[in-house]
């Protein structure tokens, strides 16, 4: 079991490294300059060469990718000359690791944009996949017991319904009506448990994360139906029925043992696509999250903190592959890592 894991800890450390040098390729090594981009547009030439030497963006683009790595591992400093320090005295600025870099655009490092926008989205994630998971699976397991009848055609129906609608139309038809026309819940608002309590943080969250469930709920509900179906089928189902065994017995702890393996796959990858920034909830409900940083990011062509998202993104869906995969041997016995 270690031993696997620690194989599948040095292959992510490597998909990971792939990930950034791929990533800052593409966002370095256009045809713009960082550094105009980073100065606003009203910057003389002069002060482009300034930020230029200030950023390391004079560097060939191998050495500004091996100090960016470097910064990851051991941090980084931003220093700056005099006409720098009198324009903006933020820019020198001690950047611990892991080192993400420095907005000039916000005037902060990339680490502290992130670590404020990250428990926004950590918060509507967890919520979110609470309530796809418990929908999913209970209304997946009904469906299937209930095969062929019109409980069965309801819930299928109504999962593709669900699932036919993209997230904006359904987080607006939400905002529009459930809080503007109904007044069923108040706006939301992303407030901390500290300043407001869990009541209040959960009434906020619940919105945004029911926009993001309902349309994962959709295909858990399909996928739980399939391979319930497809467990009670197997030979040791029937067995276990033969020896009189009751139908909730073996249906929560033989069939659906059986079949949370694939679920748990899914609902590892959906989770850490959605650590990543869900950008459109996000953005119609206004969450200052990752999803919505990396949203103003892009419109105001901040490269270094477009960059430090992706690799925050692909540092989860890495770190959660590898804990579904080792999840394997505890949830189906069969399964046995070497």
């Amino acid at each position: 079991m270690w031993a696997y894991a620690v194989r599948r800890a040095a292959i992510g450390v490597v998909l990971l490294v792939a990930v950034a040098l791929v990533t800052f390729v593409l966002f370095f090594a256009t045809a713009a300059n960082p550094a105009r981009l980073a100065c606003g547009k009203n910057c003389s030439q002069q002060q482009i060469k300034v930020t230029e030497k200030a950023l390391g963006y004079d560097q060939p683009l191998y050495v500004q990718f091996g100090t960016f790595m470097k910064g990851l591992v051991v941090g980084r400093e931003f220093p700056a000359d005099k006409e720098v320090r009198e324009r903006n005295p933020e820019l020198v600025t001690d950047c611990g690791p892991p080192c993400l870099g420095y907005s000039v655009n916000v005037g902060t490092t990339v680490n502290s944009l992130i670590v404020q926008a990250a428990p926004t989205t950590i918060s509507l994630a967890v919520v979110a996949l609470v309530m796809w998971l418990i929908g999913g699976v209970l209304f997946g397991i009904l469906a299937a017991v209930y095969k062929g009848s019109f409980i069965d055609r309801g819930v299928v129906g109504l999962t593709l319904i669900a699932y036919a609608f993209p997230t904006f139309f359904i987080a607006v038809f939400f905002l529009k009506y459930v809080v503007i026309k109904w007044e069923i819940l108040p706006y939301p608002g992303y407030v901390t448990i500290a300043d407001g309590g869990v009541f209040t943080w959960f009434e906020n969250l619940l919105l945004p994360s029911f926009t993001l469930a309902l349309v994962f709920m959709a295909g858990y509900v399909r996928m739980t139906r399939a391979f319930v179906l497809e467990s009670l089928g197997e030979d040791y189902i029937r067995t276990a029925k033969s020896k009189g065994l009751r139908t909730r017995p073996v249906l929560f702890k033989h069939a659906l043992r059986a079949a949370l393996t694939p679920l748990v796959t899914m609902a590892g990858l959906d989770f850490a696509t959605l650590l990543g920034g869900a950008i459109i909830t996000e953005s119609v409900f206004a969450y200052p999250g990752l999803g919505l940083l990396t949203v103003q990011s892009s419109s105001s062509f901040d490269l270094p903190t477009i960059v430090g998202v992706v690799l925050v993104a692909a540092f989860f869906v890495i770190v959660l592959n590898i804990l579904v995969d080792i999840s394997y041997a505890f949830i189906d016995p069969r399964v046995r890592l070497g």
